[in-house]
């Protein structure tokens, strides 16, 4: 039996940009199914993970200074590049999110998606909350960047982005990429892919 993945994520998030790219060689490894699913991670903040906030904070502590390092150090050993923080980091999501779950049932278009406005927030720093740069990252990919903006401010896209974070919430996530692999078995974040290869192995 073929192991069933669900990936959510938000584009904000630095280990979802590297957990994004570092799990697809163990998906084509393992041949896991996988299903890309957005949400709004500050939405999940807001209802059950408010200690990141207090956290963001301390952004000249000890602790801050090693997670810094440490997102550099993985940026090269996944051999991504990483130009961040962003001046206006941590991003507003909202519109690019809702983006995404126009793309979602199109999987390999939110692939293609995710993949360019993942390097235009991590790489070139532009801002994912401009509607017009959103527009660009789609129309670069052969998409109608004019018409994907436009669904973003309709009400079932704004429904369905609200769904999915709920849901997240409701299977037990906290952040972002919140990764099952057979329904209820839950990872969280970049480093615990080891732990989702060996979970797939055994399910497969």
């Amino acid at each position: 039996m073929t192991a069933q993945v669900e990936f959510f994520f938000d584009l904000s998030s630095p280990w979802t940009y590297l957990a994004f790219h570092n799990i697809r060689p163990i998906l084509a490894e393992t041949g896991a199914e996988v299903t890309w699913r957005p949400f709004l991670v500050g939405g999940v903040f807001n209802a059950v993970n408010k200690s990141v906030y207090t956290a963001r904070e301390d952004s000249k502590g000890p602790k801050a200074r090693h997670y810094a390092k440490s997102l550099r150090d993985w940026a090269a050993w996944s051999g991504l590049p990483l130009n961040f923080p962003a001046p206006w980091h941590p991003v507003r999501s909202v519109h690019a999110m809702r983006a995404c779950c126009a793309l979602e049932d199109d999987q390999a278009a939110l692939v293609r998606f995710a993949e360019a406005a993942f390097s235009a927030y991590f790489d070139r720093q532009e801002n994912l909350d401009e509607p017009d740069i959103l527009a660009a990252i789609a129309d670069g990919i052969g998409m109608d960047g004019a018409a994907l903006v436009a669904q973003t401010q309709t009400d079932p896209l704004k429904r369905k982005l609200r769904a999915n974070t709920d849901e997240v919430i409701e299977r037990g996530g906290f952040g972002s990429p919140s990764i099952f692999v057979d329904g209820t078995d839950m990872y969280f974040g970049n480093d615990q892919l080891p732990l989702v290869r060996r979970a797939i192995r055994n399910a497969n």
